[in-house]
């Protein structure tokens, strides 16, 4: 099941105050950017996150998943809780690197 567009706004609203945030439909699933550094990835309406040692205090109780068949296992985002959500992503985009650029080819 792909992810709706208005959820993936409804994220993307609640985390808004986090930073520049925009978002790229991927294989019909969606990863939202925070200051052009890829923080969420949303698959089947579920925001997840990358784990980090970063936020790994933060998201303690938090429920875990695998985003797509193949990957590692990333928490569970709450984004119902906006300020918690916003806390998060700031913290990862603070420590996460900057997507590699891909050189064209010819």
């Amino acid at each position: 099941m792909a992810c709706s567009l208005d959820f993936i706004e409804f994220v993307s609203s609640q985390i808004a105050s986090a930073g520049m945030v925009r978002y790229r439909k991927m294989f019909g699933e969606y990863m939202i950017y925070v200051d052009e550094k890829p923080v969420i990835i949303v698959c089947d309406n579920i925001p997840y996150v990358k784990e980090h040692e970063a936020i790994e205090s933060m998201m303690q109780s938090a429920e875990r998943g695998f985003p797509y068949e193949g990957a590692k296992e990333h928490y569970v985002l709450d984004v119902s809780r906006s300020d918690f959500a916003v806390k998060l992503v700031k913290t990862l985009a603070e420590v996460l690197p900057y997507p590699k650029s891909r050189k064209k080819k010819k």
